[in-house]
């Protein structure tokens, strides 16, 4: 497993390019019109808060004194905005842990409710409403994702002669939104976690295309997020309010899961079809799924991504 705890060294004939170098690059062929609308998502200093937050270092650069900084003013920030003081933390992946998700399509029954817990969680916005998860409706006996539904409006379900299969970001092994990430802002972590720093990312989504889970959401307006829904308990690299023009997605609610808890779509699950936990401990409940049951399915396996999301069948 790739876990790049650092950048990559400078080459001798290519050094590595952030944010601003790509910004300033990219600027020099402005004239190009089919350019500058594929760069139209960039943002330029005015959508910044401050001087300071546009000079911000690198996630993996940041002392411990910077990210107090950091989150003291991201606190400021919330506070100004809804009225409300949060408690933001980085949150750090914990030794010896690697989660995955299992989800038993046997049980699931469609019902959306860990959709509308994730968009609560993870403060979400409520206008257009974006959601992380996305659940497919299909056929018995088919896997042919092109007959998946994802929008049916039953009167109840289950529906007979039907199950379901909600969709989120996979957490491979071999990401392909990395590779493409031309600043990256987006990269894996020892857990598992791909994370994504929506201060650094520039909005070119580039990993939004690469994504074969439709995992990745896009901010194309300014998020809105009524005062009295906004859950004050964030993570910088998780559920903290996220400006327009930048991408997001699932993050197994690492503002949960790196405190001992389980992710709010799990907990939500009325029929328990969703099951979360370290691999890398043999004796939890993902391990014995993976060991015992023998009937599980990794989505789009044949793409060599690796998923960490394993859907299987009760026998």
């Amino acid at each position: 497993m790739s876990t790049p705890d650092s950048l990559p060294p400078a080459r001798p004939t290519e050094q590595l390019m952030n944010r601003r170098t790509f910004l300033r690059s990219t600027a020099a062929f402005a004239g190009l019109s089919a350019l500058a609308a594929s760069l139209a998502p960039l943002r330029e200093l005015s959508d910044y808060s401050s001087v300071e937050e546009f000079m911000q270092k690198y996630y993996k650069e940041m002392t411990p004194d910077d990210m107090a900084k950091v989150l003291k003013r991201i606190e400021a920030q919330v506070e100004r905005q809804y009225g409300i003081r949060p408690h933001v933390r980085d949150l750090k992946p914990m030794n010896g842990v690697e989660f995955v998700y299992c989800l038993n399509l046997t049980r699931c029954i469609g019902c959306r409710k860990c959709v509308h817990a994730c968009v609560a969680e993870n403060n979400q916005s409520r206008d257009p409403e974006i959601q992380y998860i996305r659940v497919l409706r299909l056929p018995h006996g088919s896997m042919d994702l092109e007959k998946a539904e994802h929008n049916y409006n039953p009167e109840a379900v289950p529906e007979k002669g039907y199950f379901y299969m909600p969709v989120q970001c996979q957490q491979c092994h071999n990401p392909p939104c990395v590779k493409v990430c031309p600043v990256n802002a987006t990269w894996q972590e020892q857990d598992g976690i791909t994370v994504i720093d929506y201060d650094w990312c520039i909005g070119c989504r580039y990993c939004e295309a690469a994504c074969p889970y439709w995992a990745r959401r896009f901010n194309f307006t300014k998020p809105q997020i009524p005062k009295e829904r906004l859950n004050p308990n964030m993570s910088y690299l998780g559920n903290r309010p996220r400006r327009q023009g930048v991408m997001e997605k699932c993050h197994f609610c690492i503002q949960r899961t790196r405190d001992g808890r389980y992710p709010a779509c799990m907990e939500v699950c009325p029929v328990g079809a969703r099951k979360f936990g370290n691999i890398l401990d043999p004796e939890s409940e993902v391990s014995y799924i993976l060991r015992e049951k023998r009937v599980f399915i990794q989505l789009k396996e044949e793409m060599g991504t690796n998923p960490r999301f394993f859907y299987y069948f009760e026998k």
